[in-house]
């Protein structure tokens, strides 16, 4: 059984969780891989009670600033369902940046649509848009 990559990342946030303040990247990588032969050899993705997804993403974008930029990604945000929690914009001379935290635990979409989404919009505008789930920032400042 291969797992994939939404699969290794909940299999590496339950050994993080189960670790506690133990928790090394030594460590972790020998849980994870330990888990991993555990569910080759079952066939069966281990169920937990406590899913540990917050729903939210880290959204980062940047390019060459132009009209309708910010426009373009929360309308596709909201038309996907999403909830733009915070924002963070900044002009610097012709380049923009901007980080959002987005909620996408309503959305009908999942994260892998809305990925697709962001990278048509950063294509059509010429600019790069990369998203992250939430928790994968706070696993890696834990460990």
């Amino acid at each position: 059984m291969r797992l994939n990559e939404e699969e290794l990342r909940k299999l590496t946030l339950i050994a993080i969780n189960e670790l506690g303040e133990k928790a090394s990247p030594e460590l972790v990588k020998k849980v994870v891989s330990r888990a991993v032969d555990q569910v080759s050899d079952s066939q069966e993705f281990p169920k937990t009670q406590n899913d540990l997804t917050s729903g939210r993403i880290i959204l980062t974008s940047f390019g060459l600033n132009k009209s309708g930029v910010v426009a373009a990604i929360t309308s596709e945000l909201s038309q996907s369902g999403c909830d733009v929690r915070d924002l963070s914009q900044k002009i610097m001379d012709e380049f923009f940046t901007m980080i959002m935290i987005v909620d996408i635990s309503n959305s009908p979409k999942d994260f892998r649509d809305i990925q697709n989404q962001m990278s048509k919009i950063a294509d059509e505008l010429n600019i790069k848009i990369f998203l992250q789930h939430e928790d994968i920032f706070r696993s890696m400042h834990r460990i």
